[in-house]
């Protein structure tokens, strides 16, 4: 099952996405839907308002999560490349619901930044509250996954040893363009999926998401022994090899760039990138 968060009328809506047309789920948004606690069977049989393919706008699968944690250095050869050692632990920081924008949406490039970085990555997004899981909880708390790509502005980043400031600049990071289930993927919960990213029609990045270190099952279990998960929640996995800013010369996006992020059995983010029209004088 595939499911999106459609923009109609100034609003959203939580749609099941098929083949050629979105069904209304009777929710604002999929956040909304996850919280209920039947949302699995009401997404299957709901045969709400109905809206075409073409036209359509979607938002971030999940419009404003609770929580949106992030894995630093999780790609055995993002870790090799920028000259690390494999992790014992996760490496967790955060962004807030404002770096997100949707799939087609443009990237804001902040005139305070001038490395701006890709991070093409699987995100899950938990569909039902858990803490302390155990791995078949954990497991069971995944509602499905979708793409992100974390949008980096890299001097902000290494200001200091913490990274949050250079992860969650405002309208930066796009989500989608749906959460598909873990029964429709090769792996279920531990999806073995092909990741690419390209910039201006160059492939960057390109992966397969079992390369991960820590992978979603695990990474769900490690956070809610800190903190109780709950529906709507997002885990970005972390980015593979392939960043600009571990280039030489190093990369980075500019206006007009175009960002292609894409994951098999998920579907694409394509952003433009774009300095603020109030800014860009």
């Amino acid at each position: 099952m595939k499911l999106a968060t459609l923009r109609v009328d100034g609003a959203t809506r939580a749609v099941r996405c098929e083949k050629d047309r979105y069904v209304d789920l009777g929710a604002p948004d999929v956040r909304a839907l996850l919280a209920r606690p039947d949302w699995r069977r009401e997404a299957e049989t709901a045969c709400g308002a109905e809206y075409g393919l073409d036209g359509a706008r979607l938002a971030p699968v999940v419009t404003r999560p609770g929580k949106i944690l992030c894995v630093g250095l999780n790609y055995r050869n993002h870790i090799t490349e920028m000259g690390r050692e494999l992790p014992e632990f996760p490496t967790l920081f955060a962004k807030y619901p404002e770096a997100l924008v949707g799939p087609t949406d443009d990237i804001e490039l902040a005139p305070e930044s001038d490395a701006v970085d890709w991070e093409a990555e699987l995100a899950l997004v938990i569909g039902a509250p858990v803490r302390r899981a155990t791995e078949e909880q954990a497991a069971a708390a995944i509602a499905g996954f979708t793409v992100v790509n974390d949008v980096t502005m890299r001097d902000w980043q290494y200001r200091s040893p913490q990274w949050l400031q250079g992860k969650t600049f405002e309208s930066t990071t796009p989500m989608g363009p749906v959460l598909v289930t873990p029964d429709e993927l090769p792996g279920g919960v531990r999806p073995a999926l092909s990741l690419t990213c390209e910039v201006d029609g160059e492939t960057v990045q390109r992966a397969r998401t079992d390369d991960l270190v820590f992978d979603p099952v695990a990474l769900v279990r490690y956070a809610s022994s800190i903190l109780t998960l709950r529906p709507g929640d997002v885990i970005a996995t972390g980015t593979p090899g392939g960043v600009g800013h571990a280039r030489r010369p190093a990369r980075y996006l500019v206006d007009g760039a175009r960002v292609v992020t894409e994951i098999s059995g998920i579907g694409r983010l394509d952003n433009i990138a774009r300095v603020p029209k109030d800014m860009s004088a």
